[in-house]
């Protein structure tokens, strides 16, 4: 459910509806305007207020380096702004430097010498969150219409003083004011003077909230209004009456539905009312904010607190987001004993929200997410740890057919543990940038460790502590939660999973863990306890090759945050966190690597290991430490194949290869390639020439026929598509990465691709795309009920005449106030659907490309399904972005492979065409022509498939420069060659009885399309300039 409920509060039991008393509070404090009277704004503390205290972790380093409860506290207030810590907040100390001063600080006052790096590792607050309902109050505030300001004591992270500490969403503030930056900390009074200036407010039309009163008396000198905050829900409802507003959200984490994810609620309210639900009131919908791959919402109506999952619009791979799989699962562990949501209803029928969705009960509960548990008491820390053990027992214990779950997955004592090793090999693969040694130790390791048997159990594929609903006041567990990769398999992968915490360090980028804490002093169990424990529970006396689990879970991790990494760099991914968290990839590994090798787990299986990882034997490992790949066998001399088909590249652009280690091998050649893609590139050339070549003169005859229908497609042209789909060449464009099953292409990747795509680029008979900058987009996708309604006017519309053209890929805006890049989204339109005008043709320089043709086309109220949405809402420019290189090279190497075909027209007129009693070949102007195109097209052909190398070892990102250079470098060498070429045939060349014409308009529109050279040329130079600036630095 990829956090489905994460961040929330989710409540069982049944309680009465509140939408009308709600409606008459709000009727009650508001003005005329719709604002609540006298206040403008409110301004909160971070630290206490919107975040967790840090008065626990406190009390947790003065246990354990023996200071008396409450020290710290005392030293702080005692020294003031003299003291390291009134500097640190000041911004005159960096953390460095208060480390050193406070540590001496502490150690006088202890009696010996007292490393403090605890409790500065901890006041970055990593994997800290916002307490839930503070966050929802802030929302609320300003849905009313008042101001938020943070105003906080806080420090710099950095040595250069140019980070500071800031572990909330500032976008929830109007003005924010940090005590670091402004050189003054509370409760001195230019904080409080500074924060009103920016709000622009006086100071008895705010509301402060802190947790510390010498603060709040600060904020009573101003005439502020203040609130003294014990807990997170006191405050907000202090809050709520002090402003006449209500602030508590029924289901925190919820806000209200946008426009995106509007519901049908008369559809819905009908829905209910069948399931035996009546209310005179209509219900009460909101959608949980954060993190879902299911839309998720809030619903209460009739007495019942309900949470609404639903499945995606838009086409989907088959087996994802299956919400059935998600209901039915639940339903089962719910019989078997184990603590899950009570599901209510599960509805397969699309016609009533747009897609499947199911219901269940809304749970009250507590979700940790910190595995050292700090927020929590002492006491409690243990109950906590050991009842997660007791659920995953439950689980694991439930009797599979008993429940119903005879079929929800492969059954047997061995082959789960393999089949995955195998899937996430090959994922790795796929998705792989770079050679990580510890990886390819492990994947070798693991595999000659496979268990000979292994137990079947439900597994619920990512259990950990914060997939957990516990009891708002005791440890008990009231739900297991996010059963999005469940199926029948081996438990102790589960268990695994559930101890990955303990070898992660605290600031690990996934969540903070427990390595090198005192477990003892957070009374937190041991790892070999939960074992144990769980061991006993399952009545078990041990496991045996218990390393064998642990180093998979760090191996599958690895694998998974591969990927991460490479759509983030390849710019498939809009979320700015892709390259950070992926990056952590190869300490994952390590760490993985490192559980192995200290191992005592013996082989077995010590046969090869299931994948096609590049660093396998030493012969290969000998290749990669030379420079050149060298073919020197008698039988490949003899046949005069070329000596050279490969290049090891080292990449001096990228972070991810900044050691000395080679990239990987790069072919030159076609005999660089595997057998299968040679075969391949054999029979596409092969196909072109035999059907596709003569098919060029027979459309241009058929089109220059007098009173012929220009719009009529060739049936020729229709045959030879045909013929290529039963021979196996098609759709040879779609990536490996996209397609790693190869199911509906050939499973290419962009290097490989390169080399069919030159001989594709030989013939004229073939479409070409025109693109912009997406972020330019202007014509709007707005949501109505269960339809888009779509209003724009495209200059361009590649293909819009061609009469075989049914569907239109529509880009467009449906949140104009989200992120820059999440802002447009594509949609499928039916080219018949009302509303769509085809204003004229378009020609490009002269040609109409009939049949296919190009229009200017206006969408004027175009309604269509909700399921036409690609993707969904806001994924259009990462659509954009994720073709974008790939395209790019597309169309380089097609225009090599134009220039190479008019370079041997060139040589064949010349060589038959006479003139002053000499072939033309025989003239030196000739001679110089021929050899600049030869040496023109190999230089720009490197180029390019070094481009494509780069994309599929370091993604779009890294290869940014190289994707550049090639839309720089390939139409302008292939303008100038076609144009020598029209030259050697004078006034032939200009006529359609050579493709060279067409050859060259279409190198031209290709300095255009994708973005003009000009921009392409600011953009390397720019980064050259930023390169040759940091090298300096």
């Amino acid at each position: 459910m990829l956090r489905a409920f994460r961040g929330t509060l989710l409540e069982r039991q049944l309680i009465s509806n509140r939408q009308n008393s709600h409606a008459k509070i709000m009727a009650k404090c508001f003005s005329s305007d719709g604002r609540p009277t006298r206040f403008k704004a409110v301004v909160f503390d971070m630290g206490g207020v919107v975040l967790p205290s840090p008065f626990q972790m406190f009390r947790d380093f003065e246990k354990s380096v023996g200071l008396k409860s409450g020290a710290l506290a005392k030293i702080i207030v005692s020294e003031g702004s003299q003291g390291p810590w009134g500097q640190l907040e000041e911004g005159k100390l960096t953390l460095s430097q208060f480390s050193q001063l406070f540590s001496k600080t502490i150690s006088k006052e202890v009696g010996n010498e007292v490393d403090v790096s605890p409790l500065i590792n901890w006041m970055s607050y990593n994997n800290v969150d916002a307490f839930p309902e503070m966050v929802e109050a802030v929302q609320c505030v300003r849905a009313y219409g008042l101001k938020t300001a943070l105003l906080t004591n806080n420090w710099f992270l950095d040595e250069k003083k140019m980070k500071t500490l800031l572990p909330v969403d500032t976008s929830l503030f109007d003005v924010v004011v940090e005590s670091c930056v402004l050189g003054h900390r509370k409760p001195g009074p230019m904080m409080y003077s500074k924060c009103l200036q920016e709000l622009k407010v006086s100071g008895d039309q705010v509301v402060f909230l802190d947790d510390i009163g010498i603060n709040l008396k600060a904020a009573q000198e101003f005439g502020i209004t203040t609130i003294k905050v014990n807990t997170a829900s006191q405050a907000v409802s202090e809050l709520s009456q002090v402003l006449g507003v209500p602030l508590d959200s029924p289901a925190p984490g919820t806000i209200p539905i946008p426009p995106r994810l509007k519901l049908d609620e008369e559809r819905l309210e009908n829905y209910l009312k069948s399931l035996g639900m009546v209310d005179t009131a209509k219900p009460l919908v909101r959608v949980f904010e954060h993190g879902q791959s299911n839309p998720t919402y809030f619903v209460s109506y009739a007495g019942r607190r309900l949470v609404l999952r639903k499945k995606p619009p838009g086409k989907l791979l088959p087996s994802a987001h299956a919400v059935d799989r998600e209901f039915r699962v639940m339903s089962a562990m719910a019989k078997g004993g184990v603590p899950v949501p009570n599901m209510v209803a599960m509805c397969e029928d699309e016609s009533i929200l747009g897609t499947p969705f199911y219901l269940m009960d809304y749970i009250k509960g507590r979700v940790f997410k910190d595995t050292s548990l700090r927020e929590v008491a002492f006491e409690q820390r243990r109950p906590i740890v050991m009842n997660m053990i007791k659920t995953l027992a439950k689980i694991h214990a439930v009797d599979i057919d008993g429940v119903g779950l005879s079929g929800y997955g492969k059954k047997g004592n061995r082959g789960y543990m393999a089949r995955n090793l195998h899937r996430w090999v090959a994922q790795y693969e796929a998705s792989k940038t770079r050679e990580i040694p510890s990886m390819t130790q492990l994947i070798d390791w693991l595999s000659k460790r496979l268990p000979q048997e292994e137990r079947i159990a439900v597994v619920h594929g990512d259990f950990r502590l914060d997939n957990l609903l516990y009891h708002p006041d005791t440890a008990e567990v009231l739900a297991a939660i996010d059963w999005e990769l469940s199926t029948i398999g081996d438990p102790f992968s589960d268990l695994a999973t559930c101890s990955v915490a303990y070898y992660l360090p605290q600031d690990s980028p996934l969540f903070a863990g427990l390595k090198g804490q005192d477990l003892a002093a957070l009374g937190i169990p041991t790892p070999e306890e939960l074992v144990q424990e769980y061991c006993r529970l399952s009545n078990l006396p041990g496991i045996d090759n218990w390393d064998f689990y642990l180093a998979y879970c760090f191996f599958r991790t690895a694998a998974i945050l591969q990927g991460v990494y490479k759509r983030a760099v390849s710019g498939q991914s809009s979320s700015s966190d892709g390259e950070i968290v992926g990056q952590f990839a190869e300490s994952m590994a390590d760490i993985g690597w490192e559980i192995a090798s200290k191992s005592s787990l013996k082989p077995t299986n010590p046969g090869p290991q299931p994948s096609n990882t590049s660093a396998g034997t030493s012969q290969q490992q000998q290749q990669q430490q030379r420079s050149f790949s060298t073919l020197s066998s008698p039988s490949r001399l003899r046949t005069h194949q070329p000596i050279m088909t490969a290049l090891n590249i080292r990449s001096s652009t990228t972070s991810a290869s900044s050691s000395s280690e080679q990239a990987g091998q790069m072919a030159v050649s076609l005999h660089g390639l595997s057998p299968r893609v040679q075969d391949l590139h054999s029979r596409v050339k092969k196909f072109i020439q035999e059907h596709v070549l003569p098919l060029e003169q027979v459309k241009v005859q058929r089109l220059s026929q007098p009173g012929v229908n220009r719009w009529q497609i060739l049936p020729e042209l229709e045959e030879a598509k045909a013929r290529a789909k039963s021979e196996g060449l098609w759709n040879l464009f779609l990536p490996l990465e996209s397609d790693p099953e190869a199911k509906y292409g050939a499973g290419l990747t962009n290097l490989e691709y390169a080399f069919l795509c030159e001989e594709m680029g030989k013939s004229i008979i073939a479409s070409e795309v025109a693109s912009s900058d997406a972020t330019n987009i202007e014509s709007s996708i707005r949501r109505e009920g269960d339809h888009y309604i779509i209003n724009g006017h495209k200059w361009w519309t590649s293909g819009a005449l061609d009469p075989r053209c049914k569907i239109c890929i529509f880009m467009g805006k449906t949140d104009t106030g989200a992120a820059k890049h999440r802002q447009q989204s594509m949609i499928l339109v039916p080219m018949d659907t009302p509303g769509i005008t085809i204003v004229r043709p378009l020609t490009v320089f002269g040609y109409d490309d009939a049949p296919e043709g190009h229009g200017e086309v206006i969408f004027e109220n175009v309604r269509v399904p909700v399921s036409n949405i690609l993707l969904g809402e806001g994924r259009g420019f990462e659509i954009a972005q994720g073709r974008l290189g790939p395209g790019r090279i597309h169309h380089c190497m097609r225009l090599i492979g134009s220039a190479e075909r008019a370079l041997e027209l060139m040589i064949d007129r010349t060589m038959n065409r006479v003139a002053f009693g000499k072939p033309l070949a025989a003239q030196g102007s000739i001679q110089q022509d021929v050899a600049r195109s030869r040496i023109e097209i190999e230089q720009c052909r490197l180029l390019v498939l070094k481009a494509a190398h780069m994309m599929d070892l370091y993604g779009n990102k890294v290869a940014a420069q190289e994707i550049a250079m090639i839309k720089i470098a390939a139409p302008n060498m292939a303008q100038k060659v076609i144009d020598r070429a029209i030259q050697a045939h004078g006034g032939g060349g200009l006529d359609q009885a050579f493709p060279l014409a067409t050859h060259f308009a279409w190198a031209r529109i290709l300095r255009l399309a994708d973005g003009p050279d000009e921009v392409h040329l600011q953009s390397l130079a720019r980064s050259m300039y930023a390169k040759a600036k940091n090298a300096k630095i």
